[in-house]
């Protein structure tokens, strides 16, 4: 088993570089399933998701090769569909993509239920919704935990889909669907993340003709097939995010590199308004501590709200500022779990409902041991040990490979003393 150890109390300084979005890297790596040729994708981040997400295409027929550090070359033309391995699906929630890629691709599809951090109710009945609405029909088998898709009597055809509630991966999984369906698909109530944006980008370049990506109604024109693309993943907003918070919660100051400002206009605002300079450039931030930083009360919205996947971070921050703060959920259930770990190291947190916590601000975290369950909630410890007073241990941290790329490595060429140590 693997773990983090960090020495903590320590100020952040210098220039850390973001990698790219895991939320678009997994979305568009599936994707690919529906291209009919070789695709090329740069700013890839080496994560264990991105990991997964090559070998369940490996398994299914792909050809991955990988070029350079962050580039790699997909050619999914010889895929079996329904072949995605059980084992390799449950490993990532992301999986599910699968569903949708096939069915856009081959008019049907079967895929294992997916896994990944299980952050409260996360059903799949949007993604199912919009894939009946396209014509299919579903068949969810809780014996063998997988989910069957194929044509109605009448085939697949374009039709109006509205979410029920905004939801990136319905949403992301409605256009995979709609692509190369015969006809036109509106998606009224759609998720207008950038990852959505970066999917769209992604299969236009290919041939798709997909609009409205970024509002809440998305146009799916359908086309016959779409051809391989080189194309370049957006960079992390979340991993942006992340670092930010850590360079204020260590009283230190970080230009934050290979990021889009207006990705993370939500997050410098709650920044500004607890005391912390923002200074933003065309593809950097810089954040500098420069006093005494303020409690601050905000809820977490669909982007370009507040992002519920910053929601651990600043709480961390939360814990440390002065005077009260409060955290209000406005997307998952259950998102507060982090909170028992860092009563560990001496947080002050009353959580209500398990959609509102209160930060009672002021304290001075020391470090323990303490067990990531699940993947911000992983990133916010690291936050936590860096600013505490000792050593913080993180286990479980399997949880945090999923999502960021060599943590430990860009945290320590900035000050922090950090390691991964194998045990």
């Amino acid at each position: 088993m693997d773990k983090i150890v960090i020495k903590g109390n320590k100020p952040l300084h210098g220039e850390i570089e973001v990698s790219g979005m895991k939320n678009s890297a997994v979305a568009i790596i599936f994707g690919t399933i529906l291209t009919e040729g070789k695709c090329v994708l740069h700013n890839i981040p080496m994560i264990s998701d991105v990991t997964a997400s090559f070998d369940i295409l490996r398994s299914m027929g792909a050809s991955v090769n990988r070029i350079d550090k962050t580039t790699f070359e997909i050619d999914t033309v010889n895929i079996v569909p329904g072949s995605a391995p059980f084992e390799l699906v449950r490993k990532m929630r992301a999986s599910y993509y699968i569903l949708g890629a096939e069915l856009g691709r081959f008019g049907h599809a079967k895929a294992a239920y997916p896994g990944g951090c299980e952050i409260g109710a996360r059903p799949i009945d949007q993604h199912i919704k919009a894939f009946e609405a396209l014509g299919a029909n579903v068949v969810c088998d809780d014996d063998t935990k997988s989910v069957v898709i194929s044509s109605g009597k009448d085939g697949l055809r374009g039709d109006s889909v509205f979410m029920d509630i905004v939801s990136v991966g319905a949403t992301i999984n409605a256009i995979l669907a709609a692509v190369r369906v015969p006809g036109t698909t509106i998606i009224d109530n759609a998720a207008r993340e950038p990852h959505v944006v970066d999917l769209a980008n992604f299969l236009n370049a290919a041939g798709a003709d997909v609009s409205g990506a970024g509002t809440d109604t998305v146009k799916v024109r359908g086309v016959s097939e779409l051809h391989g693309v080189t194309y370049e993943i957006v960079p992390d907003m979340i991993e942006a995010g992340t670092f930010m918070i850590a360079a204020a919660a260590t009283k230190g100051e970080l230009k934050v590199t290979n990021v889009i400002p207006k990705h993370l206009e939500s997050i410098t605002a709650k920044l500004q308004d607890m005391g912390v300079e923002v200074e933003e450039y065309d593809d950097a931030v810089r954040v500098k501590y420069i006093g005494e930083i303020s409690g601050i009360n905000v809820k977490t919205l669909p982007y370009p709200g507040f992002p519920t996947d910053m929601n651990p971070q600043m709480g961390v921050l939360m814990c440390i500022a002065n005077g009260k703060s409060t955290m209000r959920e406005g997307v998952w259930d259950n998102r507060f779990k982090y909170c028992d770990e860092l009563y560990k190291m001496g947080a002050a947190i009353k959580v209500s409902d398990g959609k509102m916590a209160e930060f009672l601000g002021g304290a001075s975290l020391k470090g323990a041991q303490i067990t990531a369950c699940d993947l911000r909630a992983g990133a916010a410890f690291i936050i936590a040990g860096l600013a505490a007073e000792g050593v913080t241990e993180i286990d479980n941290i399997r949880h945090i490979q999923r999502g960021y790329e060599d943590i430990c490595g860009k945290l320590r060429r900035v000050g922090a003393e950090i390691e991964l140590v194998s045990e």
